[in-house]
């Protein structure tokens, strides 16, 4: 069995030879390679080369093509820094006021060199593996996230306070909802095995589960119907501690849910199992940056035990791994998952 037919298998709710693996490890795959996140960004060559690479050093199953958190917050126009040897980060806001949001200008999220540099590279990426290697096309950010990048944080928690301001904030939600639908029937079109999003800033580390309810919820679902249309299953990835809305996350329609390591594994584990496929969550800082061989390996056997009863369950870290993580921590992960035996 390769590994597309191991996470597919996962995806199904059947029991794969093994534990499946897919890596969020972008900013690593761009060190090991040695390119910059410049060139990363900028050159879909070398985007892909980086994750070739990646695969052949660890062998693991599954590709999360990722380049930032900003790229469809800068194809809106939201001022963005473009560090040499870091992902791209927002300058602030584009909206002074919420009441701008009817001025926003329709966008083609195909004019924006970033989304192109994404797209070329899970074709590349695909073309290169064919069917032996389970290609995710990850999306950048939902509805809810986008907002807040494009209104300015702090505004916009501000914004989704004040009653007088609903009407407004549906309508920006409508306008990021739009942008965010045409990078993932783009990226249908590219290939890819799955598509994939983060809305970490509608997550509890920052706002209240009725927030994520009212707010986000809608949004995430009609994100998750979309890339079922297209015939491709959905993730959704949410940073921090999550185990207040693993239900509502569910309800989105996702085929999987990717979660961080601050959510406890064993309640997610009960809300998830036999319901949606869990994604994680090892911590990437703490143990896979920052630990021992033998603590990844401790707290990666953790997890598998956890998991063990279900199929439904593909080993990642828990968000973005850095890029200085020790190659034998990565290693020592997937030498753990592949020999565990339940």
């Amino acid at each position: 069995m390769n590994g597309r037919e191991r996470i597919a298998q996962a995806l199904r709710g059947e029991r794969p030879d093994m534990v499946p693996i897919m890596l969020h490890n972008f900013m690593m795959a761009a060190r090991e390679a040695g390119i910059t996140m410049g060139q990363f960004r900028s050159d879909p060559e070398a985007l892909a080369r980086s994750f070739t690479i990646a695969v052949e050093l660890y062998g693991y199953d599954g590709i999360l093509i990722d380049v930032d958190t900003v790229t469809l917050a800068g194809a809106v126009g939201v001022p963005v820094d473009y560090p040499e040897d870091e992902p791209a980060r927002v300058r602030g806001g584009l909206l002074a006021a919420l009441e701008q949001v009817s001025d926003l200008p329709a966008v083609d999220v195909l004019d924006s060199p970033g989304v192109q540099v994404w797209l070329e590279g899970v074709r590349l990426l695909k073309r290169h593996f064919g069917d032996e290697v389970f290609i995710r096309g990850n999306c950048d950010q939902c509805p809810f996230t986008l907002a807040s990048l494009i209104r300015g944080m702090d505004a916009w928690m501000m914004d989704l306070l004040d009653p007088e301001k609903e009407e407004l904030v549906f309508a920006l939600l409508e306008y990021c909802t739009s942008v965010t639908l045409q990078f993932v029937r783009q990226m249908g079109m590219t290939g890819a095995d799955m598509t994939s999003n983060g809305d970490s800033v509608a997550g509890p580390d920052l706002v209240s589960p009725s927030i994520f309810r009212r707010y986000a919820l809608p949004y995430d679902r009609r994100i998750a119907a979309a890339s079922h249309a297209l015939g491709l299953p959905y993730i959704l990835h949410i940073c921090g501690n999550t185990t207040t809305i693993l239900d509502d996350m569910i309800a989105t329609g996702a085929d999987g849910i990717e979660i961080d390591y601050k959510t406890d594994a064993r309640r997610a584990h009960d809300k998830t199992k036999d319901r949606i496929v869990f994604v994680g969550n090892i911590d990437p800082s703490g143990v896979l940056a920052l630990g021992t061989p033998r603590l990844v390996e401790e707290k990666t056997l953790e997890l598998l035990r956890i998991f063990a009863d279900t199929p439904r369950f593909i080993l990642n870290a828990g968000c973005a791994i850095p890029p200085e993580t020790p190659p034998e921590n990565i290693r020592t992960m997937i030498r753990t998952a592949r020999s565990f035996g339940g």
